[in-house]
C-alpha cells in the first residue's frame, strides 16, 4: 500500500512539473509574441511618413580609353561641386554609364583613330567620387556597362560592393534589397542590352517586381530605353527602334511594372529630357537625360540640359510632389545649374504634349497633382 501511495505521489509530482513547464512555455510564448508585436509597432512608428528619392540620369565622369585625354583636368573630383547641395535624400540615384576599370581594351571599337571610340572605362578611383557625392543607388543596366566585357562588369560590381553602393540590372545581379531608416527597399533595373535584365521581356519584369513587392515596402524600378537624341524627346506608345535595335516600349513597360507593384519608375537612355507621368498614384520619369557626362557625349541642344529630381512619396509609395532643379553641361564649364530652368520647362511642355489631361501642375520648379 505504501509503495502504491508513493507511486501515486511520484506520478502527481511529474504531472505537476509538466503542467508548470507547459504554463511557463505558454507564458514565454505570450511574452515573445508581445515583444514581437511591440517591435513591429516600434518599427512602424519609426518609419518615415515621407520619403525622398533624388534621381538623375546618365553619369560618366571621364573615360581613360582609348586615351587619358578623355579624363577631366581635375581628375573628376569637381564633377558634382555645383550641384552637391541638391544630392540629398533617403535614396540618391543615377545611371552608371560605363564601368570602373583601370586597364583593358574594348572589342566594341575596332577603329580608335581620332579618339572617337564610344567605350567608357572610368578609372576605379572615380567610384569614390560617386560615394562622396551621396549616391547610394545606381543602375548598371545600360548599353555601356559591357564595353569592357565580363572583366569590366565584375570589377565594377566589386568596387560598388566595397563602397556600400547598391546597384542592379545585370543578369548576374538583377535586383537588390536593402533597408534604410526602418524602410525596406527593393530595386531592379532593365535595358535592351546584352548581359542586362531585358526591358523587352515585360512578363519577366512584372514577375521580378511582384517578387520584390512581397518582401519590401518600396520598389524602385529603373529602365534604360528609347531612341537617342533630339528626335526622340517624345514618348511613343510603341516599340522604339534605334540603330536596328528594339529599345523597348517604355510607356507599356512603365505601366506594366507599376501594375505589378512598382512605386516609382526612373528612366534614362535617350540623352534628352522626356515627359513625366503619374499612373495609379505612382511617379514615372521617362528620361532624365545627360546629367554628368564628360568626354565623348554630345551636349548640343537638348542633350546639354537635364533635370535633377527630388521626388517625395509617402510610406505607401504614392507620389506627393517633386522639386526639379535644372542643370546644364558644356565642354568648358561642365555641370552647372541652369537659371533659365530649361529642363523643367521642357519637361512641362513634353508632358502636356504626350499626356493630355494629365492633371499635373508645373509651377515654381515643382510638380504637383492638381486637386
Amino acid at each position: 500500500m505504501k509503495l502504491k501511495i508513493t507511486g501515486f505521489i511520484l506520478l502527481a509530482l511529474i504531472t505537476s512539473l509538466i503542467l508548470l513547464s507547459c504554463t511557463g512555455n505558454v507564458n514565454m510564448a505570450a511574452e515573445n509574441t508581445s515583444e514581437a508585436a511591440v517591435k513591429r509597432d516600434t518599427t512602424l512608428k519609426n518609419r518615415k511618413d515621407t520619403l525622398t528619392i533624388t534621381a538623375v540620369g546618365d553619369i560618366m565622369l571621364g573615360s581613360a580609353y582609348p586615351s587619358k585625354s578623355n579624363l577631366p583636368a581635375d581628375d573628376a573630383v569637381g564633377s558634382f561641386k555645383n550641384v552637391a547641395s541638391f544630392l540629398k535624400g533617403d535614396i540618391v540615384f543615377g545611371n552608371l554609364e560605363g564601368c570602373f576599370l583601370n586597364s583593358g581594351k574594348s572589342t566594341k571599337c575596332k577603329d580608335t583613330i581620332g579618339n572617337s571610340c564610344f567605350a567608357f572605362r572610368m578609372p576605379e578611383r572615380y567610384a569614390g567620387i560617386y560615394k562622396e557625392a551621396g549616391f547610394n543607388l545606381l543602375s548598371v543596366a545600360n548599353n555601356h556597362v559591357g564595353d569592357f566585357g565580363w572583366k569590366g562588369r565584375k570589377r565594377s560590381a566589386e568596387i560598388l560592393d566595397s563602397l556600400g553602393i547598391k546597384y542592379a540590372g545585370l543578369t548576374s545581379h538583377p535586383y537588390t534589397i536593402f533597408e534604410k531608416d526602418s524602410v525596406k527597399y527593393g530595386f531592379c533595373a532593365f535595358a535592351p542590352n546584352e548581359n542586362t535584365v531585358s526591358i523587352n521581356q515585360v512578363d519577366s519584369a512584372k514577375q521580378l517586381v511582384a517578387f520584390l513587392k512581397k518582401q519590401v515596402d518600396i520598389v524602385i524600378v529603373s529602365f534604360h530605353g528609347g531612341g537617342e537624341g533630339a528626335r526622340f524627346e517624345h514618348v511613343p506608345r510603341a516599340n522604339e527602334i534605334f540603330y536596328k535595335e528594339n529599345r523597348g516600349n517604355v510607356y507599356a513597360f512603365a505601366h506594366a511594372v507599376i501594375d505589378a507593384g512598382a512605386d516609382i519608375v526612373l528612366g534614362q537612355g535617350p540623352h534628352v529630357t522626356r515627359a513625366v507621368e503619374v499612373y495609379k498614384n505612382k511617379f514615372i520619369a521617362y528620361s532624365l537625360g545627360n546629367f554628368c557626362t564628360y568626354g565623348m557625349f554630345s551636349l548640343k541642344g537638348p542633350n546639354g540640359f537635364a533635370p535633377l529630381l527630388t521626388v517625395k512619396i509617402n510610406g505607401k509609395g504614392d507620389f506627393l510632389y517633386a522639386d526639379v532643379i535644372s542643370v546644364k553641361q558644356d565642354k568648358v564649364h561642365r555641370l552647372t545649374l541652369d537659371t533659365a530652368n530649361t529642363a523643367f520647362k521642357k519637361m512641362s511642355a513634353l508632358t502636356d504634349a504626350d499626356f493630355p489631361g494629365h492633371r499635373l501642375k508645373f509651377a515654381d520648379q515643382k510638380i504637383r497633382v492638381q486637386d
